[in-house]
């Protein structure tokens, strides 16, 4: 079997033909020819698109690398897959467990399920808690490292945990990435991801999808897609297949760098909380050790200041880092994720994404933010 770099840099391509392109442009088509009664594989743009096949194509080969029993699914954005996993799986009366500290948006589907008569159990991701919840649920959805917290758990054992209730199980495995952790193997029955972030990294793109290895699962999750009509775009889906071929680049240049902005923060006396799975340190780390990649602990550090203001000012002295939400682009970001109100952290909590700068300008960029921040 090939390396990741090797693996990325071909996946989902055509086989090559003479004077065509290593990777065919995107097809912009909202209905195809349809001669006779025979119906192909590409009939209406909201069932197929040759575009999409390609990604997903590239993204199965990441996900599970050897297997030809992987089927992906491409979104139009990492809400969109998650909502067809929940909402083509679950039906009024049955029982779902949701991380209590994962994505923001969660709640939102919460509200939702509720409404449709679906009970809704919450837990912890740390000390794999959801284990607790599983008996008599439908479905267990998992998000290892959780967002913003990076907190971890096991997914095998969840998976075990919940496969011996009758429940199904997803993980969340936006922060990771396919090449960071690959849930499939780990027992999961989808893996699902935001390819807004680090999947695609470049921050001009809203997209998502959800690979799985049973046909009857996939199958649901793809009628939920074309019944909703959560589809990317030809242009989107092509931007992301484009950008896969630097994914392996990315994610080691993040996590190196990541590394090494924590290990750069841990002495800092006005900083409490700090969090990552790549230090030795961390409470994850063991875990995350076993459980993640190649040493890909991904590219996110989270740390708390002494209050709102003190974050605010620190933020506002960063010059090489913008200030917005989202994370895994090659560019650094950073916010107090209390602005949002949605997340259980202190008013100074800070999610750093870390990007592909050169680390000593980078760590340079955040002490001096931060020597302001104290002095001021």
């Amino acid at each position: 079997m090939t390396g990741d770099g090797t693996r990325v840099v071909r996946a989902g391509l055509p086989e090559p033909a003479a004077y065509e392109p290593a990777l065919p442009g995107p097809v912009f088509a909202a209905h195809y020819h349809l001669p006779g009664d025979a119906v192909g594989p590409y009939t209406y743009g909201r069932d197929d698109n040759p575009t999409w096949t390609g990604l997903e194509r590239a993204i199965g080969e990441l996900e599970a690398p050897g297997a030809d029993d992987v089927q992906t699914m491409t979104f139009s954005s990492g809400m969109g897959a998650i909502s067809a996993v929940l909402l083509s799986q679950v039906r009024s009366g049955d029982a779902v467990v949701l991380p209590a500290d994962g994505y923001q948006a969660l709640p939102l589907v919460r509200e939702r399920l509720e409404a449709y008569g679906v009970e809704v159990r919450t837990a912890p991701t740390a000390g794999d808690a959801q284990i607790e919840q599983v008996q008599g649920a439908r479905l267990l959805w998992i998000e290892t490292p959780s967002n913003p917290g990076l907190d971890v758990c096991d997914i095998r054992r969840l998976a075990d945990a919940a496969h011996a209730a009758g429940a199904l199980v997803a993980v969340d495995n936006t922060l990771a990435t396919p090449l960071g952790q690959r849930p499939l193997d780990l027992g999961a029955d989808f893996s699902v991801a935001s390819g807004t972030k680090a999947l695609t990294g470049h921050g001009d793109l809203l997209l998502g999808h959800v690979s799985c290895r049973d046909p009857e699962l996939a199958a649901a999750v793809r009628l939920w897609r074309k019944t909703a009509g959560a589809i990317p775009g030809p242009m989107e889906a092509w931007l992301a297949h484009r950008s896969l071929a630097t994914l392996h680049l990315r994610v080691d240049r993040q996590a190196a760098n990541a590394l090494a902005l924590a290990g750069a923060l841990r002495d800092r006396p006005e900083i409490t909380g700090l969090r990552h799975p790549g230090l030795p340190s961390d409470p994850a780390h063991s875990l995350a050790a076993r459980q993640m990649r190649s040493g890909r602990f991904g590219c996110v550090v989270s740390f708390t200041l002494p209050d709102r203001a003190h974050a605010e000012r620190f933020l506002a002295g960063l010059r090489l880092t913008d200030d917005a939400t989202s994370f895994g682009g090659v560019r650094s970001t950073a916010e107090r994720r209390g602005r949002w109100g949605g997340d259980a952290v202190p008013e100074g909590f800070i999610r750093f994404s870390v990007g592909v700068e050169d680390v000593e300008d980078l760590v340079a960029d955040v002490l001096g933010a931060l020597e302001e921040a104290a002095g001021a």
